[in-house]
């Protein structure tokens, strides 16, 4: 497992890139990422996520960055690429005032090694309300759900 992370932070956008290479094909990685039943026993940041995986349905999803916080919001699966890529656009409020863009990518390096990007774009009027949350919380919680993930297919 080979971890890397970036966070940028404009004005009114926060961009977080997280990726880690994983001993494991692309598809083993895939299917653990959309058993959404099994999150409660090894996600500590995504809690629980339900609604059908196709393009333009809405989710109801929790996640808890941090141990003291949470949230839980309804975004639309607006990517879908099944066994490599699901991005779902979410928002806090109305449109423009917190919007995240959030994505799962699943890229095959040989036939027995993956690497899983996990990413988000975030921008409206409320970034700089949000900021610290959004660039120190966020990445390490994407971080940490990344390691998971990669235990939980065995790696």
């Amino acid at each position: 497992m080979t971890p890397t992370d970036t966070v940028t932070s404009t004005a009114l956008r926060v961009e977080i890139t997280t990726s880690i290479e994983i001993d494991r094909p692309a598809a083993d990685v895939w299917a653990a990422l959309v058993d959404r039943d099994a999150y409660p026993q090894w996600n500590t940041f995504i809690r629980s996520w339900q609604g059908d995986l196709a393009l333009g349905e809405r989710q109801t999803v929790r996640i808890e960055p941090t141990d003291s916080s949470g949230q839980t919001f309804r975004p639309r699966i607006v990517e879908l690429e099944p066994g490599r890529l699901l991005v779902w656009l979410g928002r806090v409020g109305i449109p423009g005032a917190l919007d995240g863009r959030h994505r799962f990518e699943i890229v095959p390096i040989d036939a027995n090694r993956s690497r899983l990007v996990h990413s988000e774009v975030l921008s409206g009027v409320l970034v700089p309300v949000f900021r610290r949350m959004l660039t120190v919380d966020t990445p390490a919680a994407f971080a940490r759900m990344n390691t998971e993930l990669a235990a939980r297919v065995g790696a």
